[in-house]
């Protein structure tokens, strides 16, 4: 513990913006990493917690009061060690995720919480600026094949540790970039697609072979231009498989009118933004220029679209969610050390949008097959008596329209793609899920396994690398009789 005193002394320090008005005029990352001297300020501020609930509140157990005492220590060398010993990727976390590290700090329970986030991504900025992030290649080779289908965050840490313990690792991918919905389901100006390419970089120096372009699957669903492997031809060239698709079937918004031009997926709205941004050129991009943009859903895919939507140059922006506005402060006696529910706004939230809660979509309405208007009404939700479930009905007269020329349905994923499970004769779950538990990730076929995503349903990026690292773990385990890697 660097300052006993420390949690008394400072305050929290946040990571600082660039102005939304300049931020708007490009695609680049606007967050000013912490300095030095406030970073270890930070770092001044953890308790050394007997407990460290920071820790079981990640879900890669990030070793995070030992790192947060070592920044304040200035040995910043150490402290990106501690770092990646949990983590593959703490780029990718210091940048998107949610912190739930900071929801279970023990100082939040009656102050602000250690900025565990800001000071993860100091590190690792430091780390890559320095030099220190070098290619770990095997000392041998076993002589193993393992294939990784998938190459969001739980294939490629999956990939990165067995290619350290030795396997000969290829990753396989359906579009033309690595990188799964980190490359194109998150906008550039939340995650630069750089940090993308130099993981790459030093993971193809560790040996790691990258397929891009390539579906896996039956014939008859693969897109033109593709490159096809069936799973029988991995099953004999591999010694194992892994799948780590992504949930990437939306739920969808079945009311009169979603037939309309104008009414899309949210993914497929960004998918397409991510790719021009990186370089492709597509033609009848789906854009926001100029128009009324409806988002209807409160997540963080809605508040992409939200801060994409800005970037085209909308007429104005309104974002939509079904339940219940959240209370602005959690309850903590009653959450702490959980996550709580509480009102969360987003960077994109602040660059300009209308928000409103407990609205739902009656239909869609235009003219020569175009959107126009949409008609929505406000509902309340009350706690059934009989079932104690949460239940929704219309507020009677509630009913208004808006003026939409663009709608983005942002509401969640309900399951992977079933054509690829069912290629492998992979059961499910209740949720279409890949049916594997968390102490083998081994499904019912055999020799492949599932993790990420494509085995939990929807999910957070570390929970992506957690799952992608302990499937790495027991597939070493099923393919040399036991394993050094951590769990």
């Amino acid at each position: 513990m660097g300052k006993v005193t420390g949690f008394l002394e400072f305050e929290r320090i946040a990571e600082t913006y660039e102005a939304p008005q300049a931020r708007l005029k490009h695609w680049s990352e606007f967050v000013n990493t912490l300095t030095d001297n406030e970073a270890r300020q930070q770092g001044a501020r953890c308790m050394d917690c007997g407990i460290p609930f920071c820790s079981s509140g990640c879900p890669v157990n990030n070793i995070i009061p030992d790192w947060n005492d070592l920044v304040y220590k200035q040995d910043w060398h150490r402290a990106l060690e501690v770092l990646h010993s949990t983590n593959n990727f703490p780029e990718f976390t210091g940048r998107i995720c949610p912190a739930p590290c900071e929801a279970a700090c023990t100082l939040n329970i009656n102050s602000d919480a250690v900025g565990i986030k800001s000071i993860e991504h100091a590190i690792i900025d430091k780390g890559w600026s320095q030099g220190w992030v070098t290619p770990q290649p095997p000392s041998r080779k076993t002589g193993k094949k393992v294939a990784v289908v998938g190459s969001g965050p739980a294939g490629l840490a999956c990939a990165q540790q067995l290619a350290r313990a030795g396997h000969s690792v290829s990753v396989f991918e359906k579009s033309n970039r690595i990188g799964g919905l980190l490359r194109y389901g998150i906008p550039d100006f939340k995650l630069e697609k750089s940090h993308i390419d130099r993981r790459l970089a030093q993971m193809e120096a560790e040996g790691v072979e990258f397929c891009p372009s390539t579906y896996v699957g039956a014939q008859e669903y693969a897109e033109d231009g593709l490159t096809v492997r069936t799973p029988e031809s991995l099953q004999v060239e591999f010694d194992a498989v892994v799948l780590t698709g992504g949930a990437e079937n939306p739920r969808d918004l079945p009311v009169p009118g979603r037939e309309l031009s104008g009414v899309h997926f949210a993914m497929d709205f960004l998918r397409q933004q991510n790719k021009v941004t990186n370089g492709d050129r597509l033609s009848g991009q789906i854009s926001a220029k100029g128009k009324h943009v409806i988002v209807i859903g409160g997540g963080d895919t809605g508040s992409d679209c939200v801060g994409t939507s800005n970037r085209h140059g909308a007429a104005s922006v309104t974002q939509f969610e079904l339940m219940s506005k959240a209370p602005d402060v959690e309850d903590k006696p009653l959450t702490w050390p959980y996550w709580p529910i509480k009102l969360r706004s987003s960077s994109s939230h602040e660059e300009g949008c209308q928000r409103d809660w407990a609205v739902a979509t009656k239909n869609f309405e235009g003219s020569n097959g175009k959107v126009e208007k949409l008609v929505a009404v406000r509902v309340e939700w009350f706690k059934d008596k009989a079932t104690g479930q949460l239940k929704m009905r219309e507020v009677e007269g509630s009913q208004f329209e808006l003026p939409a020329d663009l709608v983005l349905l942002a509401m969640g994923f309900v399951s992977p793609v079933k054509n690829v499970l069912d290629a492998f004769g992979v059961d499910l779950d209740a949720r279409g899920n890949a049916r594997a538990n968390t102490e083998d990730y081994i499904t019912n076929v055999d020799k492949v396994f599932a993790a990420g995503d494509m085995r939990r349903g929807q999910s957070l990026v570390v929970w992506a690398i957690r799952e992608g690292r302990q499937c790495a773990r027991s597939v070493d385990e099923f393919l040399m009789g036991s394993t050094v890697l951590p769990r």
